[in-house]
């Protein structure tokens, strides 16, 4: 069957190819054409590298329509059916004879071989030699951008230009915008035995149908467009006798079934389909909908984007008989994953199954190293062992890898379909290449994993395995392929004299990090990892700089609450096997003071805070924090480590350490702290410093002058002073960040007293009048309020004479969850007005 594909992916042994509705097929390299698999051959037989053969991403690029030939259909061990191609002219154009030959025709052709005035191709005719001059190829190399020739084995769509000596010799062009404007025509004699996919015609609608429409062309054809390939924007106004263009797609060597696109980038010969945003891939949509339902294929929906996307009949449920019709009628709704995309459709390939929504990973690229993933034992082999990671996801184990000790008989351990869970050591998305490890030591490690020589940083302490031990040492390796010494003298606190007999490889064990240079990916490394320094040593540390060197300032951490305090939490820092104990004071949980109250009085002995900033380390604790900031600034490089980098003019981001008569002192991450004097407080006069700043508040200073004598920085702190240009953007991130905590407390605030979430400004509620005060306001009870008080002031009771027990609505105006207060109004004009909707545009 000859069918229209396009590139998908290109890797050196085989071409991933996008077929028509849905399908996907692979090209092996030793199919590509014949003068290719004959240079293929010759470097086998050589043993050495050719010149004049170049890899497949050389010759090829994703999104390049190709046409191929199906060769077999192989079925895998699980069930899955592979479609193996040819783009072999030789097959591809079989049905072509050289008295066949036309002027105009358009077909496949490979690089046979180069010459002075161009190239001769092969275009699988027998008796025909076909030519191609450098004038006719120069802007199709210009755009390809694969270097300033073409490459024996490149697929070409070649415009067959002159034809001489009835057939014997042709005249191509590749020249882009000839090809594009090619039509096949009735003169070019083409018939059902030599029909090629990707020939543009013009055809006549002769009927229409739910499933598709019915064309004629060129004269005595007919052919089907399917529902999945008629044009988006068109598929609603087709009738009979109406006049298109379209594509030929496939055609059926046996059944002579021709099927055919009308979607607008194939209408022009050697045209791209549309590419999926890279982000997409994988993304879950909470509501797409249904736009058609097909019984025996499955459904098109429009997703978020307005995009269509297909879900094929089995991944509309769990199991066929789970499978109810009746819930993908069009206007239907439902959550789905994006698992593919068709080029070939230009439609995202959808599913709607539990178990692949909810999916950790679904491609290579969702892997990374040092994930920790599940795994099922496909095969054991000498090199290793086989994992399932996921459907289309596979991973190795080598052998060195199987165990903590070396495993002699590994089928004594592990059977086919066992369960394992093992560690990425490399992911290789390009190459499809996944590294995996089943040693103990490394799978349940939580010191930080090492994965590329820039993270290799003095003092570091992590896991590796040892790779070579001999009398200069131990190499050890770690992911990613990072590998480096362990000098002789650094292999412990006692003399070795002989590391071989001591270590072995594949032992795991605990190391610290020395001396990197990442340039030449050189790392010098110690299992001496809790040795008291010395003056002799090389690299000379202190306890106190090693435990500065264990957690950088600005590194992120996950933390669990140990116990609440009065002025902060004490908290544990996640995933580190010393259990470092840390302190977050109250005021460090947010930016806004007013929260981080809220978010103290909120949280609980056992939660877990995810992304803290380690600030610094005072006295007996190490100092973390929450606000995001100053969390921004030290990600973003907005800091200064030391005095010497202060410079006049500078905006940094910090917070009050002291309120004083005199001005506000502000700290700074990396311990720098300044002073913004009374004059430079606000815009405004100020009276009183207390009634501007309060400590804990973040703040954004300018550096208005330094003392270097004396260490001092003088602070700007005026709003009209301290804007970086932007300010509505400022703003509008400062209100995000505060709707943000506001959410996560309001969350928070559910797990113990659920009825205060749902009082909010604005809320209508029915009330009853418990007490009257003195000073005229009221305090009221109800279902909605419970274990909360609800107090109207005098103003707010309007002109109503109220007494214990009535029953009144009132209107929610404050809610204060940390005292319980909630505040409400009475007044008529209030709760009769009618909120107002608010735009997105307004």
């Amino acid at each position: 069957m000859l069918l229209l594909g396009c590139i998908k992916e290109v890797t050196d042994y085989e071409l991933a190819i996008s077929l028509p509705n849905g399908l996907s097929g692979f090209v092996p390299v030793t199919q590509v054409s014949d003068a290719y698999s004959k240079l293929l051959t010759k470097q086998v037989a050589q043993g050495e590298l050719l010149e004049e053969l170049n890899s497949l991403p050389d010759m090829f690029s994703p999104g390049t329509l190709v046409r191929c030939i199906v060769t077999s259909i192989e079925k895998s061990d699980d069930g899955r059916r592979s479609v193996k191609l040819s783009i072999d002219p030789k097959k591809v154009n079989k049905g072509l004879t050289s008295t066949a030959l036309a002027a105009g025709m358009l077909l496949s052709g490979s690089v046979l071989s180069v010459e002075d005035h161009g190239y001769l191709i092969d275009i699988g005719v027998t008796g025909t030699h076909a030519f191609l001059p450098h004038q006719k190829a120069k802007n199709y190399i210009k755009a390809a951008k694969k270097g300033p020739d073409l490459k024996i084995g490149q697929n070409l769509n070649c415009l067959i230009a002159e034809v001489k000596n009835e057939g014997r010799v042709v005249c191509l062009s590749i020249d882009r915008s000839e090809v594009a404007a090619s039509i096949a025509t009735e003169r070019q004699n083409w018939t059902l035995s030599n029909l090629l996919p990707g020939l543009v015609v013009k055809a006549r609608v002769q009927k229409v149908a739910p499933l598709g429409i019915k064309l004629t062309f060129l004269s005595y054809f007919t052919g089907i467009v399917d529902f999945m390939h008629m044009d988006p924007e068109k598929s609603m106004s087709y009738s009979p006798d109406q006049v298109v263009k379209a594509c030929v797609l496939s055609v059926h060597p046996t059944s002579r079934a021709v099927r055919l696109t009308l979607r607008p980038p194939f209408l022009h010969a050697g045209g791209a389909p549309r590419q999926l945003p890279g982000q997409r891939l994988g993304a879950v949509l909470e509501e797409a909908t249904v736009k058609a339902f097909y019984k025996q294929f499955g459904a098109i929906f429009e997703l978020d984007d307005g995009t269509l996307a297909f879900a094929r009949l089995k991944h509309l449920s769990k199991t066929r008989k789970s499978f109810k019709p009746g819930a993908f009628k069009e206007g239907c709704k439902h959550k789905c994953r994006i698992i593919d995309y068709s080029l070939m459709d230009e439609m995202c390939i959808v599913s709607l199954k539990h178990q692949i929504i909810e999916a950790r990973f679904l491609q290579y690229q969702d892997i990374h190293t040092g994930d920790v993933v599940q795994g099922k034992v496909v095969s054991l082999k000498p090199i290793g062992m086989q994992v399932k990671v996921a459907d289309g996801i596979r991973g190795l184990v080598p052998s060195l890898h199987l165990s903590d000790v070396i495993l002699k008989q590994p089928e004594k351990k592990y059977n086919i379909g066992d369960e394992v869970k093992c560690r990425v050591l490399e992911c290789n998305p390009g190459g499809k290449k996944l590294i995996l490890t089943l040693k103990k030591s490394l799978v349940q490690s939580k010191l930080p994993v090492l994965s590329s020589y820039e993270d290799a940083k003095p003092g570091l302490i992590t896991h590796g395995f040892v790779v070579c031990a001999r009398e200069f040492g131990c190499i050890v390796k770690f992911y990613n392929d990072v590998k480096g010494l362990v000098p002789k003298n650094e292999l412990g606190s006692e003399p070795i004299s002989c590391p071989d007999k001591v270590f072995y490889e594949g032992q795991v064990l605990k190391v610290m990090v020395l001396k990197c240079e990442p340039q030449q990916e050189r790392l010098l490394l110690s299992f001496r990892v809790s040795r008291t320094p010395g003056p002799e040593d090389k690299w000379k540390y202190t306890p106190k700089e090693k435990q500065e060197v264990k957690y950088q300032i600005g590194e992120i951490v996950d933390v669990k609450i140990l116990k609440k305090k009065d002025n902060g939490l004490e908290v544990s820092i996640l995933e580190d096997e010393d259990n470092v104990v840390a302190w977050i004071p109250t005021l460090h949980l947010s930016d806004f003071v007013a929260t981080s109250k809220l978010l103290w009085h909120c949280l609980r002995e056992g939660d877990v805070l995810p992304g803290v900033m380690y600030l610094s380390d005072k006295g007996e604790h190490i100092i973390l924090s929450r606000k995001s900031a100053v969390i921004s600034a030290v990600q973003e490089e907005q800091v200064v480590r030391s005095f010497s980098e202060i410079q006049p003019g500078m905006l940094l981001t910090g917070y009050v350490r002291n309120v004083m008569p005199f001005g506000v002192f502000v700290e700074f991450p990396f311990g720098l702290t300044g002073l913004a004097p009374k004059v430079s407080m606000s815009d405004k006069f100020v009276t009183d410093t207390k009634d501007h700043f309060v400590v804990g508040q973040t703040v954004i200073a300018k550096v208005m002058s330094t003392d270097e004598e004396k260490q001092r920085v003088l602070l700007n702190l005026k709003v009209s002073e301290c804007s970086s240009g932007d300010s509505a953007a400022e703003s509008f991130a400062l209100l995000n960040q505060y709707f943000k905590e506001l959410k996560e407390i309001r969350d928070l605030l559910r797990r113990g007293d659920p009825s205060i979430c749902e009082l909010v400004p604005g809320k209508r509620v029915h009330l009853v009048v418990q007490d009257v005060r003195e000073d005229g306001s009221a305090l009221f009870s109800g279902s909605s309020v419970t274990g909360l008080t609800v107090t109207a002031t005098r103003y707010h009771l309007g002109d109503k004479n109220i007494g214990p027990g009535e029953k009144r609505k009132a209107l929610v105006l404050h809610v204060d969850a940390l005292t319980s207060e909630v505040y409400v109004s009475l007044r008529e004009e209030l709760i009769k007005q009618r909120p107002k909707r608010v735009s997105m545009r307004s």
